[in-house]
């Protein structure tokens, strides 16, 4: 059986990444919630984190650096929320066992998630959520291996090194009169 999951958030590539988001925030209504540079095995890329629920740090992430000649997907993830820990690790040996492209456990202080390419090389993400939030980007390495409470552990002493680290009910509080106020930035 495999473990439930459910649809989360989507990342695309904008070539013009003002326009974008500007689409988005004044004419779908979308909030940022967060930016910033990431470093990638592609090079840096920088992300706007949108969103539309203050349950949600995200729905859609833009991207920059599309190519005005596109060469590869535009899409940068498709992103799924796992019901719970036990189903991501679960899902991970299974994608370890089957020996899948790029599989990348990590913290987001935000989120434990698991990466991977499905076989045409789109990027997967699986996570569960923390109880916590920090800025983003970030993206720290996650070990698997450890288990469960100490694992959690590990990821609570690594959210509470962020600058900004707060209970995700705060952020989310934010969020709601921010986006309830119509402030879209």
């Amino acid at each position: 059986m495999v473990p439930a999951f459910s649809f989360s958030h989507m990342g695309i590539y904008a070539a013009d990444l003002a326009r974008m988001e500007d689409f988005y925030t004044r004419v779908l209504g979308f909030t940022v919630t967060d930016r910033g540079d990431l470093e990638t095995p592609r090079g840096r890329v920088y992300l706007v984190f949108l969103s539309r629920d203050p349950r949600e740090h995200h729905q859609i992430v833009l991207a920059g650096g599309k190519p005005a000649d596109l060469p590869f997907n535009p899409i940068n993830q498709i992103s799924f929320r796992m019901g719970h820990f036990s189903g991501l690790r679960e899902m991970h040996r299974r994608l370890a066992d089957e020996k899948v492209r790029d599989l990348y456990p990590a913290s987001h202080g935000n989120a434990l998630s698991v990466y991977f390419l499905d076989p045409e090389g789109n990027r997967i993400e699986l996570f569960v959520d923390t109880p916590w939030y920090v800025p983003q980007p970030l993206r720290v390495p996650m070990d698997m291996r450890l288990p469960d409470k100490e694992l959690w552990a590990w990821a609570e002493r690594e959210a509470r090194k962020q600058p900004g680290f707060r209970p995700v009910e705060e952020w989310r509080g934010e969020m709601a009169r921010r986006m309830n106020s119509g402030s879209g930035s």
